[in-house]
């Protein structure tokens, strides 16, 4: 049977050709005993405990790993200051680019509130970040909160 015949047959009856084409065929005799009598006549060899190889380099790992780490403990005070000098350089540009702003467009009195509100959570997380100098979160909501004063101040200028 073959794509091309010209008489295919239906999945019924290919069905049952198959299913005519198993055939469960018993031994003639017990393998068993033949098996068993083979096993017996195998000498057993004892098996020896897995070799510890890699105790040498699990070993080095481990003092590769507390050494990493107590690196990396004694190194995070820096970050600290890092991100508060980060959070000092990103507060003096913004408010440069706020001051040219400011000087060429009056503040419209109805986002004066939102500008206000936007200042007052910049201070905040300023001195979140100066009682909390590792909080790297503290930076990106600063960043957020001055692109959005920046973002709020450049469309009052436009309009």
């Amino acid at each position: 049977m073959t794509p091309h015949d010209p008489n295919p047959l239906s999945d019924d009856a290919l069905r049952w050709q198959l299913r005519a084409l198993r055939q469960d065929t018993p031994p003639s005799r017990d393998l068993w005993p033949a098996l068993a009598a083979r096993l017996a006549a195998t000498p057993q060899q004892a098996v020896a405990p897995p070799r510890r190889r890699m105790a040498p380099f699990a070993l080095a790992a481990s003092v590769l790993l507390a050494v990493t780490v107590t690196w990396q403990l004694q190194k995070a005070p820096e970050g600290g200051a890092l991100i508060q000098r980060e959070a000092a350089a990103l507060t003096r540009d913004y408010t440069g680019a706020l001051a040219q702003l400011d000087t060429q467009v009056q503040t419209a009195p109805e986002i004066a509130p939102a500008l206000h509100a936007l200042d007052e959570s910049a201070a905040q997380i300023r001195h979140a970040i100066a009682t909390e100098p590792n909080a790297h979160f503290l930076l990106n909501q600063l960043r957020r909160t001055y692109a959005r004063r920046l973002a709020l101040t450049q469309r009052a200028a436009m309009t």
